[in-house]
């Protein structure tokens, strides 16, 4: 007896090849368009719990950096692996974060998002996301997490901030464009997975390699610096802190530069060299430009045989007109003949 299939029970997805990078582009404009539209509530609460996920990966980042015996390399990689949990936050749970928005740049330069549509989303994901960092700041604070290891982690999370406000402006301008290309080529690889798993194991590597070289992310540094900044008056850590750490300190030297490095990195080096690979308007030929073409041309310049001896040439031309299903243009026995020993693949 034959079973017939349920109407109400969808058919899964079988697929489980990756995106190809042209449908990876047009999933990023499309998820760019989308974002665009959120209202205003939406966008802010997404933003803020974007700032609230990075600033989490930035402090697991900071404890397991404390008091290790790896060496520098591998103890900053190992950081980075702790704070890819921040992007994967956002990435999976869902939020707006500033730096990964950057690629609706893709759907703006496609016209397909106004430039109003653009800055409003990217100055209420900022907002948020600053919003979030600093509520994550003051719950850290108040739990007295930074006094673990005898002071360790907090003595570790002021000489964090120290250096980044210690950075000059081309320092921390070009360390914010490294960085958010890294982040933006994370988030571009996502749109190329068909399952959480793979947005992980797509994450987890880019954000370690930017954080293992020390680049600078805005949204992370609403954290980082903050945190340094009420740590200082500790008085087991005050001596570790620069004299620049303070709140002039921290948005004029460290926030301003790395956001428009930020940017950069994420809205020229990836969301336009993507578009303009991908989803620039080709131009198309005037109608009948290629018909015209094919018929002012001959069949051996067609076939790329025009410097060929012309009995060389017929034999070619019969072998591949017998492969389209034609003639092939030659009657003489040894034409035919010869493909009927080694006819066409």
């Amino acid at each position: 007896m034959r079973m017939l299939a349920d109407p109400r029970i969808s058919t899964p997805d079988l697929h489980i090849d990756p995106y190809a990078p042209a449908e990876m582009a047009g999933r990023a404009q499309a998820a760019g368009v989308a974002k665009s539209r959120l209202d205003t509530l939406t966008t802010l609460t997404l933003g803020v719990l974007a700032g609230s996920f990075i600033a989490l990966g930035a402090q697991l980042a900071t404890v397991v950096g404390v008091e290790s015996a790896l060496g520098y390399g591998p103890t900053r990689l190992l950081a980075g692996v702790a704070f890819s949990v921040g992007l994967i936050l956002v990435i999976i749970a869902g939020a707006e974060l500033f730096t990964g928005n950057t690629l609706i740049v893709m759907a703006w330069l496609g016209k397909q998002v106004t430039t109003n549509q653009l800055l409003r989303n990217w100055t209420l994901a900022y907002l948020g996301n600053f919003a979030g960092a600093l509520g994550v700041v003051a719950l850290l604070y108040w739990s007295g997490q930074w006094s673990l290891s005898g002071d360790a982690v907090g003595r570790s999370a002021v000489i964090t901030a120290s250096n980044k406000v210690d950075l000059s402006f081309s320092e921390a301008l070009t360390r914010g464009i490294l960085c958010n290309a890294l982040v933006n080529l994370a988030v571009w690889l996502c749109f190329s997975a068909r399952s959480n798993v793979d947005k992980i194991f797509a994450i987890i590597p880019t954000i370690a390699g930017f954080v293992a070289s020390g680049f600078e992310h805005s949204v992370a540094n609403m954290y980082l610096i903050p945190i340094g900044i009420l740590l200082k008056d500790e008085p087991s850590l005050g001596a570790d802190a620069s004299p620049n750490l303070t709140w002039s300190g921290f948005i004029i030297d460290n926030l301003l530069p790395v956001t428009l490095g930020n940017v950069i990195g994420g809205g020229v080096l990836v969301a336009a060299v993507y578009w303009l690979v991908y989803l620039r308007p080709k131009a198309t030929p005037p109608a009948g430009t290629e018909k015209q073409a094919v018929r002012q041309s001959s069949p051996r310049e067609s076939l790329g045989l025009a410097g060929v001896p012309a009995v060389e040439a017929i034999d070619s031309e019969a072998a591949v007109g017998t492969a389209d299903g034609g003639s092939g243009g030659a009657d003489d026995e040894g034409s035919r003949l010869r493909l009927r020993e080694d006819p066409p693949a």
